[in-house]
């Protein structure tokens, strides 16, 4: 085989491969062994039919293009190793001569990880929020326990923030029933912003027996960008009655014998959550300032073709498109830069790191880590798993050199605040339970 690249930009490559004819004999045979466990031939077991009796009964031309796929990707993937080129996205392929007993010549254009060079990570610099712990934020939380020991009791009022209302819904387009909008006996806690978009400002006020109507129109699925019509009968309007916050409800509630002592359980939690919030944001920033501090262009192919394949159902405008197509821009380039400091770094990721991955998650997609796993083998996305932990992983490193100060102009000290595997796991750092008091026995 030889094989000579073209660059047709920073972007673009165009791969050119003749392969002499004796060199495509293991996909021919590989192609006669495919044909012949696939026909049957009087005389023949299955299998077994030869050669010779395969071109005779179905044609040496038929073995040639069952064989021409195998060829292509062997003597690709050879001539992608032997020049070093980093592709990206799907090779588009022209065979230019493929006869019987002449070489095989075939191109291959495709995108490629283009050539930059990274900044030095002592020179990145972000600010995050100080922390602070204030009384209100402690006070919000020793309602949310409170609330778990609460009762809730019928009122015969209007509705208000904060109660727990039981209603019917019923949404309709032009009329129509929409049977993703029906439901009946449900309960929600109003102010809690769980429910449609202008559900609490439709229903709040309402008492029971009173039916809201409000408009409601769907980003996505069947009815996006339509404006349907939602009407909410209230049934029975709640009040979360909750216990006294004093001594008494500290020895329930928790394993602290005085409310102060809860309190001051509380604001310490707090304080632990808000710092690794601020390891978060601090990751955040930096990967945001890291890809702007970096510039190289971008293989606008692939591009195109994430853009097509996200909006292959047909749905979306040009707006969303112009928002889709920034949203994977921004993305490319990311993964391209952690890509890159992960190989000048000789990053690797090891099993320990991936299962830590695969519990943080798992709960993502309703799945146990099991699961998530046995998903991620069928989808055969296991190489990109542990790209993504090894991306995390190379965004850890620039944290450890970059600078970090809080808006005191302190410097922040990520590696005394969180664990590093934290800074290189997944982005979601949302939903810690800050009041895990209740079961305590005292």
């Amino acid at each position: 085989m030889k094989s000579d690249v073209e660059n047709l930009s920073p972007t673009r490559v165009k791969l050119s491969v003749e392969v002499p004819f004796d060199e495509l004999k293991p996909a021919l045979d590989a192609a006669y062994r495919r044909i012949a466990a696939s026909i049957t031939i009087p005389g023949f077991r299955k299998g077994k039919v030869p050669n010779r009796v395969i071109d005779q009964r179905v044609g040496r031309a038929a073995v040639l293009d069952e064989a021409i796929n195998d060829a292509i990707n062997l003597n690709l993937d050879a001539a992608l190793r032997e020049h070093e080129i980093k592709f990206l996205g799907r090779p588009d392929v022209d065979v230019t001569t493929f006869e019987d007993a002449q070489p095989l010549a075939f191109t291959a254009e495709m995108d490629v990880v283009p050539e930059f060079d990274l900044p030095d990570f002592e020179t990145l610099a972000v600010t995050v929020d100080s922390v602070k712990v204030a009384g209100s934020d402690v006070e919000d939380q020793l309602d949310a326990l409170r609330a778990r020991f609460g009762s809730l009791a019928q009122v015969e009022r209007a509705s208000a923030k904060g109660d727990v209302i039981l209603f019917d819904i019923n949404g309709t387009d032009d009329g129509a029933v929409v049977e993703d909008l029906v439901g009946s006996a449900l309960s929600y806690e109003l102010g809690t912003d769980g429910m449609l978009p202008g559900f609490d400002d439709a229903v709040t006020g309402a008492a029971a027996g009173e039916t809201r109507t409000f408009a409601f129109t769907p980003e996505a699925g069947e009815f996006e960008g339509k404006e349907l019509s939602v009407d909410v009968t209230v049934t029975t309007v709640r009040e979360r009655a909750l216990p006294e916050a004093d001594d008494a409800f500290a020895q329930l509630a928790s394993e602290f014998d005085t409310i102060d002592e809860l309190r001051d359980d509380l604001r310490e939690r707090l304080g632990r959550v808000k710092l690794l919030e601020q390891g978060y944001a601090a990751r955040d920033k930096l990967a945001e300032l890291l890809v702007e501090s970096v510039d190289f262009p971008l293989p606008e192919g692939v591009i195109a073709q994430q853009i097509d394949d996200h909006f292959a159902d047909g749905h979306g405008d040009d707006d969303h498109r112009a928002e889709v197509g920034d949203e994977v821009r921004k993305s490319l380039k990311t993964q391209l830069i952690l890509d890159k400091i992960a190989e000048e770094h000789e990053i690797q990721v090891n099993e320990t790191e991936l299962s830590a991955w695969l519990v943080q998650q798992a709960p993502r997609y309703g799945m146990s880590p099991d699961q998530f796993a046995q998903e991620l083998v069928n989808a055969g996305q296991v190489p990109s798993a542990v790209a993504e932990v090894r991306r995390g992983k190379a965004l850890a490193t620039v944290l450890e050199k970059a600078k970090i100060v809080d808006s005191n102009g302190t410097i922040i000290d990520l590696d005394s605040i969180m664990p590093s595997a934290a800074l290189a796991g997944g982005d979601d750092h949302e939903g810690h339970d800050h009041d895990d008091h209740e079961g305590h026995d005292h």
